[in-house]
Formats: structure tokens, sequence, C-alpha cells
């Protein structure tokens, strides 16, 4: 038969020893944690913002492309209810012997985010359709 004393210290638990080891684990990852959390946060609303900048962007240079061959120059405005982003096209004649009538057409998307300026462009060239390319 065993004795009570010595079934007493056979029983599982934890010590201790155990217990302040799981203690400063769990202190050193918690922050860590938080952090990851604070930082994901703050890059998902950089991504909602320059989801929006994108959709902006095509969208400015598709009323570019729908009013025909542009007049070389540049415009800027804003976009009807979303003032936070700001847009300016650029239009370039392109020199080339070998094509004529071709322009290149930079539309630019500025906007803030935590107080800098972020930025996204996008280029194509558009050709005059209604001049003949042919010598």
């Amino acid at each position: 038969m065993k004795s009570p004393i010595k079934y007493a210290r056979e029983k599982d638990g934890f010590t201790l020893v155990e217990i302040l080891v799981t203690l400063t684990i769990l202190a050193a990852a918690i922050p860590a944690l938080l952090q990851a959390f604070t930082t994901a946060t703050r890059n998902q609303a950089l991504s909602d913002n320059s989801t929006t900048a994108l959709y902006l962007l095509k969208f400015r240079m598709a009323e570019i492309e729908m009013e025909g061959y542009p007049d070389v120059g540049q415009e800027s405005g804003e976009f009807g209810e979303n003032t936070r982003y700001l847009w300016r096209s650029v239009v370039e004649d392109i020199a080339s012997e070998e094509v004529e009538n071709i322009r290149r057409v930079t539309v630019t998307v500025t906007w803030q985010h935590k107080n800098r300026e972020r930025s996204m462009s996008m280029s194509t060239f558009m050709a005059d359709r209604q001049m003949p390319q042919g010598r």
C-alpha cells in the first residue's frame, strides 16, 4: 500500500518554475502579436487607398480614351465626391520617323495617407485614327 505522502507527490501538475517560464514566454509573445495586428491594420488601410486610386486612375484614363485623340498639354482636377484623390494628365507628342500621330498620355493620381503624399501613375500611347499612317 502506498503512503498518503508519496501518493500526493506523484500527482501530475505544474510547478511554480513551469508557470513562471510560461508567463515569461507569453509576456514576450503578446506584444509581438499586438504589433503584428497593428501593422496589418495599417497595411490594410494603405491597400484600400491604393485600390481606390487604381480604380480612379483607370477611370480617368478611360475618359481620356473615350474623348478621342487628346490635345497636347496638361490638365488636373478632382474626382467628384472623392476629393481626397487628385488627378493630373500629361499628353505629349512622340517624335518618331517610323510612326506618325502618336501621343503618350500619362495620368497620375495622388492622395494623402498618414500625412504623406502617395501617387500612382499609368501611361498609354494613343494614335490619331483620323490620319492615315502610311506614306
